[in-house]
């Protein structure tokens, strides 16, 4: 028994449809005897090569990436804390050689 990939009309694979048949038996329409590579988002059979191939754009593969997850709130106050103490910091640093430099 061979396993056995579907296509459609356009060479575009049809996952889920692949069956089994004999050895030597005939070849449905639409069906190829090689399998897929895996991790394709758009595999396309080439009859003439005997082989798959991406056919997805980028801007399609890209669709399918989840979007990026939002920065942890807490996270960016701890940050927005440091910022905002080590600006004071330096203020103080700051009304302290003013206080300094006045007097001499």
């Amino acid at each position: 028994m061979t396993w056995i990939y579907k296509y459609d009309e356009d060479f575009i694979y049809i996952p889920g449809e692949e069956i089994q048949v004999e050895d030597n038996a005939e070849l449905p329409e639409f069906y190829c005897e090689v399998k897929p590579p895996d991790g394709m988002y758009l595999a396309k059979f080439d009859p003439a090569k005997g082989a798959w191939f991406e056919s997805a754009t980028k801007e399609y593969i890209e669709s399918l990436q989840p979007p990026e997850s939002e920065p942890d709130i807490t996270d960016l106050l701890k940050k927005q804390n440091a910022l905002l103490s080590l600006q004071i910091a330096r203020l103080q640093a700051d009304v302290e050689a003013l206080k300094g430099g006045g007097a001499s």
